[in-house]
């Protein structure tokens, strides 16, 4: 008997608004095959499952040549007809779903849209599809690395976080934005930042100043150090966000802009830098546009406590957590071999505590921005 298939994983997708990109059209065929080999396996008799690759450090290979974090070619299997896996194949499902939806009307939604759009009560239970948006995130990115397809391909973005402002103009979805006139607070920096989405239109900059906090960023914003030390200033409020991380990948590769961090002087500032730098084992399979091998720690480092003649009133003591965190970093295949990051990891261990950014005004309210940055800049005083 001939087989026939009404959605071939070769067809093209019929979006409502008539027009599609053509990353689009790859992205709804990936799922038009993944919804193929379900079905092909349930007439034929055999459980339906989905093929995930696992996001775990046994998973993650640290390319030494790239300089950055990969995902390896290991997978979980998630069976519908076995009781620890099934909810999460039906969400895995549901979500599948709904980017299909997204992507034939050429919409996008939020991370919080997607897990509402999913969100329900089983017909016939009290079970809902999703009871929390920490259980949808995570399936999300699943079919990330299942799709072997980006968040932005999947018509999705998350919550917008970090600013920037610089000598830089922009044209984000065709509105021009001279970064150099966006007053106290910035130009919000989107979730999706694409080249179809955003384009740099001219840059005068000769680096990119990306610092942890915005409390921070307001400091040399409100001093206009961008301005005085022609570059770019970035924040991402803390752990910068996927949509930070890759716009600064963007400035460093396309516009060949210098990537320098001013971070705590602590186990987390110290975790912040290497996810810049090498990419993150969660986020593993997306290190090849968001890694920047090449950024480089200007600090606060453990030497400025007696360097700057700080107060002891800017110690935190480290607490048990902060000394296993930093052993572990100390052990990161980066980091391990590297003199000078041993010695600043070990140096902090030796101090016997930690130090924000924020440390420094105690010395006056510019110090960082108006003697500290520039002073180690002019002194190429980072590490790499």
């Amino acid at each position: 008997m001939a087989k026939k298939s009404n959605t071939p994983a070769s067809s093209s997708p019929k979006p409502a608004s008539g027009k599609v990109k053509e990353r689009d059209i790859a992205t709804q065929r990936k799922i038009l095959t993944l919804a193929e080999e379900i079905v092909r396996r349930s007439l034929g008799g055999r459980e339906p499952i989905v093929q995930i690759p696992t996001r775990t450090k046994s998973n993650t290979i640290w390319n030494k040549k790239k300089g950055i974090l990969e995902m390896g070619g290991a997978t979980a299997e998630r069976p519908l007809f076995d009781l620890k896996t099934a909810k999460q194949f039906m969400q895995t499902m549901l979500h599948a779903s709904t980017i299909k939806d997204l992507i034939e009307a050429q919409k996008t939604s939020s991370l919080r849209g997607v897990f509402y759009k999913a969100k329900h009560t089983v017909a016939g239970t009290k079970e809902n599809t999703f009871d929390t948006q920490d259980e949808s995130d995570p399936i999300l990115e699943d079919l990330e690395v299942a799709l072997g397809a980006l968040r932005e391909e999947l018509h999705v973005f998350a919550e917008n976080r970090g600013s920037m402002v610089g000598n830089i103009t922009i044209v984000d979805k065709g509105d021009e934005i001279d970064c150099r006139r966006m007053g106290s607070g910035g130009y919000a920096l989107p979730s999706i930042v694409e080249p179809d989405i955003i384009q740099f239109k001219k840059c005068e900059a000769k680096f990119v100043l990306h610092v942890e906090k915005g409390t921070v960023w307001n400091r040399f914003n409100e001093d206009r150090f961008w301005e005085k030390h022609n570059c770019i200033l970035t924040h991402g409020a803390g752990q910068p966000p996927r949509g930070c991380r890759r716009l600064l990948q963007r400035l460093n590769q396309e516009l060949k802009l210098p990537i320098i961090c001013v971070l705590d002087n602590d186990p987390w500032g110290h975790y912040i830098y290497s996810v810049i730098k090498q990419g993150s084992i969660s986020l593993a399979f997306e290190s090849t546009r968001l890694a920047i091998p090449d950024a480089k720690f200007l600090g606060i480092r453990a030497k400025d406590f007696r360097e700057c003649g700080l107060d002891d009133a800017v110690k935190i003591d480290l607490t048990d957590n902060d000394i296993k965190r930093a052993r572990e970093i100390a052990a990161y295949p980066w980091f391990e071999a590297h003199k000078g990051w041993q010695k600043e990891i070990n140096a902090l261990l030796s101090n016997g505590f930690k130090m924000e950014v924020e440390s420094l005004i105690t010395k006056d309210i510019s110090y960082v921005s108006e003697t500290y940055v520039p002073e180690r800049l002019k002194a190429k005083d980072w590490l790499e």
